[in-house]
């Protein structure tokens, strides 16, 4: 069943209740077959597919709210080659599709839709499957998980309660989890020598997403601008401890009925957006074109007059440099983070809309446009998820690297497949010896369908037995880049609800699960797991993308 929030006690009273709640008994334990940490579109069908094999699933969800980013904003989904998409993810996609009057998923444009729709098929699946889901259900930051041996005998969460289970998985974003269970992970770029990735480490040409003419940095004074930072650029090739940017995905709406208007952010300082100013100012002289939304922003847009904005150009929603202590700062940290992230996308979107600097055709554009009043509606209209598009990276079993993507795409253990391309947003902006400034770190490279291995979501055995991490799994930079997309995320999760069953029926380390026997349960719940599936799929179903 779905339980009700947990109610936050707000700071100014935990000081007059601290002698109480040291006085109150422990929570009473809560024991099941499988707990899964963090209600991701990953963790919805990691309980969901665990439950259909006859597990006990509680899921742990920090927030009041399921799906992650598939839920959160994210409704342009990455599906590049869709067929590949099976098993549970597609059913999702198919019932998304269905509300709109599609359902065949034969069109890219069918794996779109509306925040609100994609939550409430979550909600009722969970609820059908009878998930014990527990919202507002955080880890303890630091004893967050109890271990004996190499065994997860408890995750605790920070009221004390202690979470049994014969099986673990990490689905969040931040793999804090993971990282209390003490597997070792890695944050950033490897350098190209590390897996012998070409496309590892600093970028020193990134053609997409980028200043295309000259634009100083410096102001008349020849200090840095907001937002760029002083270099000197890395070597190219060199790895670092920087990851790529974060935003949050708007869906915005022309519909009048449905807009809201841009208001005024609370400490809203225009002076921040300097360098986009040069650049909005200077585009038409370098184009042609009057600029508009679209300019700097990428919308993709559904049913109900309704787009996903996402980053486009050289200055848009990513919020570029500033992602770079997030996977392992503090919970109070974070905050700020997460924080600091929201203000400058209002900040953007109202610069764009009101200041007298920004060309009439963007602010024209901008003001057709206005958050939706019934997506968020608990958050005024404004996601509720930040796009953490990397954060902790496993070093599990197997290390997912370039060549699984490019030249070793099969894997006798596949679990799911990938298809979308390379794509790293960009990680620094940085002012450059000849005066002008340079984003670095983003990539983009077609990739062809490949399988993903099965040890990528399972820790070493010398480090924990029973544990599993479908979305910080074990990859590098270049490789995450690409199967970091939630449909993947998806499919992966359904092997990981699969893999505790076969390990409790086993009684076995997740490590040991038998991988045809995991194979034989994910076909015939109709996952694509290797080329020659998806190629016959493609010739007598689905017509691929164009």
């Amino acid at each position: 069943m779905i339980a009700s929030a947990r109610f936050l006690v707000p700071t100014f009273l935990l000081s007059l209740a601290a002698s109480a709640f040291a006085a109150s008994p422990a929570p009473k334990p809560v024991s099941a077959d499988l707990v899964v940490y963090g209600g991701t579109a990953s963790g919805v069908m990691t309980a969901y597919s665990a439950a259909k094999q006859g597990l006990h699933v509680v899921l742990l969800e920090p927030t009041r709210h399921l799906g992650g980013m598939v839920t959160g904003g994210l409704s342009a989904t990455d599906y590049a080659y869709f067929p590949i998409i099976g098993g549970y993810t597609r059913e999702f996609y198919k019932e998304a599709a269905t509300t709109y009057g599609k359902g065949d998923l034969d069109h890219p444009t069918d794996f779109l839709s509306e925040p609100k729709v994609g939550e409430a098929i979550f909600n009722r699946w969970l609820k059908e499957a009878k998930v014990d889901v527990r919202f507002g259900e955080r880890i303890k930051e630091h004893g967050g998980v109890e271990m004996k041996g190499k065994q997860v005998t408890a995750f605790v969460t920070e009221d004390g309660t202690r979470w049994e289970g014969k099986i673990f998985a990490d689905c969040s974003y931040e793999g804090d989890a993971m990282a209390e269970a003490h597997v070792s992970y890695v944050i950033g770029r490897e350098g190209e020598e590390v897996y012998n990735e070409s496309l590892a480490g600093v970028r020193p040409e990134t053609p997409k997403h980028q200043f295309l003419w000259k634009i100083s940095p410096y102001d008349d004074a020849h200090k840095l601008l907001p937002y760029v930072d002083p270099g000197p650029l890395a070597k190219g090739g060199s790895g670092d401890k920087k990851v790529q940017a974060y935003n949050f995905r708007l869906i915005l709406t022309n519909d009048p009925a449905n807009k809201m208007p841009w208001t005024k952010p609370a400490g809203y300082d225009a002076k921040q957006f300097a360098l986009l100013t040069r650049y909005v100012q200077s585009y038409k002289e370098h184009t042609g074109k009057d600029p508009v939304l679209a300019t700097v922003t990428n919308p993709v847009c559904f049913d109900h007059a309704k787009c996903d904005f996402n980053n486009n150009g050289p200055f848009s929603t990513d919020f570029i440099g500033k992602s770079w202590t997030y996977p392992d700062a503090s919970f109070a940290d974070r905050e700020a983070i997460w924080k600091a992230h929201m203000k400058y996308t209002q900040d953007f979107f109202y610069f764009l809309a009101t200041d007298p600097s920004v060309p009439q055709s963007l602010r024209d554009d901008t003001n057709k446009w206005g958050r939706a009043k019934d997506e968020f509606t608990d958050s005024d209209g404004w996601p509720r998820q930040l796009y953490i598009r990397e954060g902790r990276r496993m070093t599990g079993m197997y290390v997912m690297h370039q060549a699984d993507l490019q030249t070793d795409r099969t894997k006798p253990d596949s679990i799911a497949m990938g298809s979308y391309n390379s794509d790293s947003h960009n990680i620094q902006r940085v002012a450059m010896p000849d005066g002008s400034v340079f984003n670095e770190g983003d990539v983009q490279v077609a990739v062809q369908p490949y399988e993903i291995s099965f040890r990528a979501i399972l820790p070493k055995q010398e480090q924990v037995t029973n544990l599993l991490v479908p979305v910080c799994l074990s990859a590098s930079h270049v490789a995450y880049s690409s199967v970091r997309m939630e449909p993947q995320y998806m499919m992966i999760g359904q092997a990981a609800g699969v893999t505790a069953a076969l390990a409790i029926q086993g009684n076995t380390p997740v490590q040991q699960v038998s991988v045809d026997k995991l194979q034989t349960i994910l076909r015939k719940d109709g996952t694509i797991l290797h080329l020659d599936q998806q190629a016959h799929r493609a010739q007598s179903r689905i017509h691929p993308q164009p």
